[in-house]
């Protein structure tokens, strides 16, 4: 497959990480298309840790304790 960059920022960005990197055009662009598509995995699964974590915490219940509205207000250098 050959892929065409007509885009001089793109070019431009590409070329950078190929530098700092020390590879190819190539792999700079195998690299970064890699590393976004596990970004959006990682933050798909970050999500459904965080829901979890949530339903485990709504599953519980209230406690029915009071809050100490005077030491958080402290906490947050409030009145």
């Amino acid at each position: 497959m050959t892929l065409s960059i007509r885009d001089d920022a793109t070019e431009r960005l590409i070329l950078a990480l190929a530098k700092r990197k020390n590879v190819g055009f190539a792999e700079a662009v195998r690299l970064a298309v890699a590393n976004e598509l596990r970004r959006l995995d990682d933050g798909a699964r970050l999500r459904e840790r965080v829901a979890a974590i949530r339903r485990g915490i709504v599953a519980r219940g209230p406690t029915g304790d009071e809050a100490d509205k005077e030491f958080f207000d402290d906490l947050s250098g409030g009145a």
